[in-house]
């Protein structure tokens, strides 16, 4: 017997209960989120909770070695560059530098600006754990085929750029709806 997802199971029951509802929508963005869901509290980067590190600092500590040497960027581009708001950033970042794993710096050609940058802490355990957690990733997505993993990294891709209101293929957000349920045309 197949696996049914929740959102698959979801959108059955919208089936029966809404037959003029389409629900193909709702089922293909809760079974992305189920899965980001799942990834995420099953197949966590190894060793961070033993280490006594959060998700979100791995990313930061991750994104900042990839930048390359000297291995610093920008609130803001590191902002950028996570998964993260700008107020998680902050406290990802406070939390790292009280670890010793990164610091702020004066920004070289803007005097109001900052840099943070990995220490050599932050970038030996970085280095460390990089090999285990693209193990842990390459393991995450093995039970499909190459060509499925392309195929799905394709299409996230795609759609990916038709959300994100900083593509130039953003398809636009929800429809404002007035209180009274009617589209909201001033909006």
């Amino acid at each position: 017997m197949a696996y049914v997802t929740r959102a698959e199971r979801a959108a059955r029951q919208w089936g029966l209960e809404r037959p003029d509802l389409k629900s193909e929508g709702m089922k293909l963005v809760g079974q992305i989120a189920e899965a980001a869901l799942l990834i995420g509290t099953h197949h966590a980067p190894p060793r961070l909770a033993a280490l006594g590190i959060k998700t979100g600092e791995f990313d930061v500590l991750a994104t900042l070695r990839r930048a390359g040497a000297p291995f610093a960027l920008t609130p803001t581009d590191l902002y950028g560059a996570t998964m993260l708001s700008s107020g998680g950033m902050t406290a990802r970042i406070d939390s790292l530098a009280r670890q010793g794993l990164v610091e702020r710096r004066a920004h070289p050609t803007d005097r109001r600006g900052t840099l943070v940058a990995l220490t050599q802490k932050g970038l030996a355990l970085i280095d460390d754990l990089m090999p285990a957690h693209a193990d842990n990733k390459n393991r995450t997505v093995s039970a499909l085929a190459p060509e499925e993993r392309e195929a799905l990294s394709r299409l996230l891709a795609k759609l990916i750029a038709s959300v994100d209101p900083d593509s130039p293929h953003y398809i636009g957000g929800p429809e404002r709806l007035s209180e009274t349920g009617e589209e909201d045309k001033n909006a």
